[in-house]
């Protein structure tokens, strides 16, 4: 497949995480292989693929808990190699699917904890804000084992700020929620994203990516493509308008042939499909055609394509 890229030009002073042919290999297997992209300070990033697609090693690298095999990277503005690996964790935070807390501790105690073991000044103070962040101050004395799981994934999200990072790495916050939960998870990471961090999302909820997400990428071992998502829907999808009538047109050739921008159609019943080179113009032109005819129009709209489509094109054409 011939990628597209349609990845945002940024300065340097602008990047939270720049890759430039990055690879990682375990032995004979290649988890992901010359990725090169760069993530805006302020950005939601939306890191998408199929299982075993290098998603999550990727993440794994960017953070310091594995070492690539080629390339390089900087994570907010520090080059990613062995000697700078305290400092990349402390200006970071990374927020697995399962956040891993202490049961038996209160929310307050379980964040205590781990200011203890990053060493950080002023504990107090950071768990106070994280905790508001997160909406749980009222919440501090609950054991964390009697959470649901949406709640703890907003305990995961407010021990992930401590640090006040630079860079969130998030695996799938919202699995397993219900759309309550999900919803609130969604709000206070687009709360985050006004306070200034970088979020990196990892997700395979499709509909979560590009509601919360400002470019995303598709990987599959190399970078298949990176864009917005209206940038890609252009890229990759002719313009279409979807015409229905109440019965089939009595002369579709002869009205379509007469609307200047319909290049070609095709019929279902009495559902048109048109691809078209400009749908604010054809369609008002249309109307009025089928109204002069007396035909009975029920509806007629362009059609969208999500980033579900999207990303089910590209991962067909690579061959999964």
């Amino acid at each position: 497949m011939t990628e597209i890229t349609l990845d945002r030009k940024t300065s340097g002073e602008e990047l939270a995480v720049k890759v430039e042919n990055l690879s990682k290999t375990f032995g004979s297997r290649t988890a992901f292989k010359d990725l090169t992209f760069n993530v805006a300070y302020g950005e939601i990033f939306g890191f998408l693929g199929p299982n075993g697609a290098g998603k999550t090693t990727t993440v794994r690298t960017l953070s310091t808990l594995l070492k690539p095999t080629s390339g390089k990277a900087t994570v907010a503005g520090i080059e990613l190699n062995e000697s700078n690996s305290i400092s990349i964790r402390s200006v970071i935070s990374v927020m697995s699917e399962t956040p891993g807390l202490y049961n038996r501790l209160t929310v307050y105690e379980n964040l205590k904890c781990f200011c203890e073991l990053y060493m950080l000044k002023d504990p107090k103070t950071k768990i106070e804000k994280s905790l508001f962040a997160v909406n749980l101050w009222d919440r501090k004395d609950d054991l964390c084992g009697s959470l649901s799981k949406g709640l703890k994934q907003r305990v995961g999200l407010a021990r992930a700020l401590l640090n006040e990072p630079k860079v969130l790495f998030l695996d799938e916050p919202s699995s397993g929620l219900d759309p309550i939960a999900a919803l609130e998870v969604h709000e206070l990471i687009k709360e985050l994203q006004k306070q200034g961090v970088t979020i990196f999302l990892t997700t395979h909820r499709l509909e979560e990516a590009e509601k919360l997400c400002d470019r995303v990428a598709i990987l599959n071992t190399t970078l298949k493509l990176i864009g917005k998502t209206e940038d890609m829907q252009a890229q990759m999808f002719s313009k279409t308008v979807q015409l229905k009538t109440l019965h089939p047109l009595k002369d579709e050739g002869l009205i379509f042939k007469e609307i200047q921008g319909i290049l070609e159609w095709t019929k279902e019943q009495d559902l048109y499909t048109l691809q078209v080179s400009d749908p604010n113009e054809v369609i008002p032109n249309l109307v009025k055609k089928l109204v002069s005819a007396n035909e009975d129009l029920i509806s007629i709209g362009e059609v969208h394509h999500s980033l579900q489509d999207i990303y089910l094109e590209t991962v067909k054409e690579s061959g999964e």
